[in-house]
C-alpha cells in the first residue's frame, strides 16, 4: 500500500513536469515569434534610416571642410596684415625705429616664403612678386643705413689715443713719437736694454675704441640682414670704399645721431671725417708718423737719418699690429659675427694698404746696400718681427689674409738672411780695413775698439741671433754657430791688426802696439758674456800672447841700453888710461874712458828712450804698471851695480855729474814718466 501511494505520487510529479515543460516551450515558441518580427521591424527601420544617415554624414563632412576654409583664410588675412604692416614699417623707414625695421624684414621673409610654398591661390604670383621688390627695397635703405652708420663714425684714430694704449715704459715722453726714438738710438746697446726691459714687464696693450660699443651692435644686424640677403659683396664694398656725402645722406646722418643720442658737436666732427675704413687706417698711420718711402729714397737717405726713420718705424709696427690692427679685427668679429670668412675678408681689404706701407719700408731696408753700421738695426727689425710674429698670425687669420701673413714671414726671414750677410760682411770688412789712421803712440787703435763695442753689442741680442741662425741651421747648431762667428771676427781683427803693425819702424813700438790691443780685446771678453761662448782657453791663450808681445817690447826696446850696463868690453889692453879691477879695485884690464864712455851712451840713450817711450802709450792703468815694473826689474839692479862697481873710477876724476847723471831713484822716477801718451813739448819740459 505504501508503494502505490509513492507510485502516484511520482505519476502526478512526472505529470506536473510534462505540463511545465510543455509550457515552457510554448513560451520558447512564442518569444522566438517576437524576435522574429522585431527583427523583421529592425531590418524595416534601418532600410527606412538609411537615407537619413546618408545625409547627416554629408553635412557633418561639409561644416568640417568649412572650418578648415575658415581657418585657412583666417591664416591668409593674418599673412596679408602681417605684410601690410610690414610695408608701412619699410615704407617709414629704418631711422625711426630700426628695430621694428629690421622685424619688417624678417617679416616680409616669412611672407614670401609663405606665399611662394602656397600656389593654390591665384594672386600667390603678384603678391611674392611685390613682397620681393619691397625686400629689395627694404635692403637697398638698410645698405644705406650701414654706409652711414659706418662712415660718421670711420675717422683717424690721434697719436696720442694710440700712445695711451701703450704699456707705460713704451710711452713718448713728448707728442711725437720720433723723438722718443731718435733718443734711444743713439747707441744700439742703449736702445736694446730698453727694449727687454719692457720685455720683462707684463706689458699689457690696450687698442683703441675705433666705434663705439652701442653702435656695433646696430651694424651688426644690419650687417646680417644684408648677408641674409645675399649682398654680401655689396656689404664688403660698402666696408671698404669710400661714402660720399650728399646734402641729403647729411640730413640722414644727423637724423641717425639724434636718433643714436650723440651730440651736434659729434656729428659735426664726424661729418668731416667721413671716409673708408681703408683710407681711415692710412690716415691714422700718417698722423702718427708713417711715410711711403722707396727703395730709392732709403738709399739716398743719411744714415742718421735713416736709422732714427728705423727706431720710429720699429714703434710703429709694434703700435699697428697691437693696438690699430687688434682693434680693427675686433670691430670686424663683432660686425660679422657668424660670418668668419666676410669678416676675414673685410679685415684684410681695410688693412692690406696700411701694412703694404709698412712693409714696404722693412723690404726696403732688407734689400739696401749692406754696412756694417746697419747690422743692429736690421736685428732690431727682426726682433719686432719676431716679437709680433704669433699677433699677427692670430690677428690676420684666415685665407683671405694668407698673403699678408705669408709678406710679413717673408720680410721676417729676409731680415735674417740680410742680417747674417752683414755679419759676413763685418768680418770681411775687419780683416781687409784698409784705413791709414796713424797710431803713432802705439795705443788701442780706432778699429779695435769698434769691433770689441760691436762685439759687445752683439752679446745684447744674443737670443736674437740665436733665433736668427736658427732660420738657417739646426736647433743644436746655433750656439756653436754663434761663437764660431765671434772667433772669426776676433781673429780677423787680430790679423788685421798684424798689418798695421808693420807700419811701425821700432820693432818695440811695434809689440807695444799688439800688446795694448789683445790686451785690450782680452779685458774686453772677460767682463763681458763674450767670455762664456768664447771660453777659457781663448783667454788664457790671448793673456799669454799678450805676455809675449811685452817680453818682445822689453827686448828690443831695453837691449842695447842694458848692453852698456855689462862688464863686456871695458877691459883694455893697455895705453896711457887708468884701470881698476873688475872686483873695484886698481887694477889693469878695466879702461876709465871706456867707462866714461859708457855712461855717456847711457844718459844719451836712456834720453831718448824717456823722451820717445814717454809719448808712447799704455791706456790701461794696471798693464802700464806691471810693463814700468818689469822695465825697472831689469834696469835698476842692472843700473845699481854698474855704478857700484864702476862708479868710483868715474867719481874721482874731474867733473864726475857729466858722466853719472841719473841715480837709480832718477831712473825710477823717469820710468813712471813712460807710456803716459805726452806730447813732445811735454816731454821737453
Amino acid at each position: 500500500m505504501g508503494v502505490a501511494v509513492g507510485m502516484d505520487a511520482l505519476s502526478e510529479r512526472a505529470a506536473m513536469m510534462r505540463e511545465s515543460v510543455q509550457k515552457s516551450q510554448t513560451i520558447s515558441d512564442s518569444i522566438v515569434s517576437i524576435l522574429g518580427s522585431f527583427d523583421h521591424r529592425l531590418s524595416a527601420l534601418e532600410t527606412a534610416m538609411r537615407p537619413t544617415q546618408l545625409r547627416t554624414h554629408s553635412i557633418r563632412r561639409a561644416h568640417e571642410n568649412i572650418d578648415k576654409t575658415l581657418k585657412a583664410a583666417e591664416v591668409i588675412l593674418a599673412q596679408f596684415d602681417h605684410y601690410h604692416q610690414a610695408e608701412a614699417n619699410v615704407l617709414k623707414g629704418p631711422h625711426e625705429d630700426l628695430e621694428s625695421y629690421l622685424e619688417a624684414i624678417d617679416q616680409l621673409r616669412s611672407n614670401i616664403s609663405f606665399f611662394s610654398s602656397n600656389k593654390s591661390l591665384k594672386s600667390d604670383d603678384g603678391v611674392v612678386n611685390h613682397a620681393n621688390n619691397l625686400l629689395a627695397k627694404a635692403i637697398s635703405k638698410l645698405e644705406e643705413e650701414f654706409k652711414q652708420l659706418l662712415a660718421s663714425y670711420s675717422k683717424p684714430v690721434e697719436p696720442d689715443r694710440l700712445f695711451d694704449g701703450l704699456p707705460n715704459s713704451l710711452r713718448p715722453s713728448s707728442g711725437s713719437p720720433g723723438n722718443q726714438v731718435d733718443s734711444s738710438t743713439k747707441a744700439p746697446s742703449h736702445n736694446h736694454s730698453e727694449h727687454h726691459n719692457s720685455n720683462s714687464e707684463t706689458a699689457v696693450y690696450t687698442p683703441p675704441t675705433l666705434i663705439p660699443p652701442r653702435v656695433l651692435p646696430l651694424l651688426r644686424d644690419l650687417a646680417q640682414q644684408m648677408v641674409q640677403a645675399g649682398h654680401q659683396q655689396q656689404l664688403l664694398k660698402i666696408y671698404r670704399v669710400q661714402s660720399h656725402q650728399t646734402r641729403y645722406g647729411c640730413y640722414k646722418m644727423l637724423t641717425t645721431y639724434y636718433f643714436y643720442g650723440c651730440s651736434t658737436n659729434e656729428f659735426m666732427e664726424a661729418s668731416t671725417q667721413v671716409d673708408t675704413r681703408s683710407s681711415v687706417f692710412e690716415e691714422s698711420l700718417r698722423k702718427l708718423g708713417v711715410e711711403k718711402l722707396s727703395k730709392d729714397d732709403v738709399q739716398k737717405m743719411q744714415w742718421e737719418v735713416l736709422e732714427a726713420k728705423i727706431g720710429n718705424w720699429i714703434h710703429f709696427m709694434r703700435i699697428a699690429v697691437k693696438l690699430l690692427f687688434a682693434g680693427e679685427r675686433k670691430v670686424c668679429d663683432q660686425i660679422f659675427a657668424g660670418f668668419d670668412s666676410l669678416s676675414d675678408q673685410c679685415f684684410a681689404e681695410v688693412t692690406a694698404s696700411s701694412v703694404s706701407v709698412l712693409l714696404s719700408f722693412g723690404e726696403a731696408i732688407a734689400r739696401s746696400k749692406r754696412s756694417p753700421e746697419k747690422l743692429f738695426v736690421l736685428l732690431d727689425m727682426y726682433e719686432i718681427m719676431r716679437e709680433l710674429h704669433t699677433e699677427i698670425a692670430t690677428i690676420f687669420k684666415g685665407k683671405a689674409c694668407t698673403e699678408i701673413r705669408e709678406s710679413a714671414l717673408g720680410l721676417t726671414k729676409r731680415l735674417a738672411q740680410t742680417a747674417q750677410e752683414t755679419f759676413g760682411d763685418f768680418e770681411e770688412a775687419v780683416e781687409k780695413d784698409a784705413t791709414k789712421t796713424a797710431v803713432s803712440d802705439g795705443t788701442v787703435h780706432p778699429l779695435t775698439s769698434y769691433v770689441i763695442n760691436y762685439v759687445k753689442f752683439l752679446f745684447d741680442y744674443q737670443s736674437t741671433l740665436k733665433q736668427l741662425f736658427q732660420e738657417f741651421e739646426s736647433e743644436k747648431e746655433t750656439g756653436s754657430q754663434l761663437a764660431s762667428v765671434t772667433m772669426r771676427i776676433m781673429q780677423a781683427l787680430q790679423t788685421n791688426l798684424d798689418g798695421k803693425s808693420k807700419q811701425y819702424k821700432d820693432l818695440a813700438l811695434t809689440h807695444l802696439f799688439l800688446m795694448n790691443n789683445i790686451h785690450y780685446m782680452v779685458r774686453s771678453v772677460r767682463r763681458s758674456e763674450a767670455k762664456d761662448l768664447l771660453g777659457d782657453d781663448w783667454v788664457q791663450r790671448h793673456r799669454r800672447i799678450v805676455q809675449q808681445h811685452a817680453n818682445q817690447y822689453k827686448r828690443n826696446a831695453w837691449a842695447k841700453i842694458l848692453q852698456c850696463l855689462t862688464i863686456q868690453g871695458l877691459s883694455s889692453s893697455g895705453g896711457g888710461g887708468s884701470t881698476v879691477g873688475v872686483d873695484g879695485g886698481n887694477s889693469s884690464g878695466v879702461s876709465r874712458a871706456m867707462v866714461k864712455d859708457r855712461f855717456k851712451t847711457f844718459n844719451l840713450q836712456f834720453e831718448e828712450l824717456h823722451q820717445k817711450q814717454s809719448q808712447w802709450a799704455v791706456p790701461d792703468t794696471e798693464l802700464r804698471e806691471s810693463l814700468r815694473l818689469a822695465v825697472a826689474e831689469v834696469l835698476l839692479p842692472a843700473y845699481r851695480n854698474f855704478i857700484k862697481r864702476f862708479g868710483p873710477l868715474v867719481e874721482t876724476g874731474k867733473n864726475p855729474q857729466k858722466y853719472i847723471r841719473f841715480t837709480a831713484e832718477d831712473l825710477e822716477r823717469m820710468l813712471g814718466e813712460f807710456f803716459e801718451g805726452r806730447t813732445l813739448n811735454e816731454t821737453k819740459r
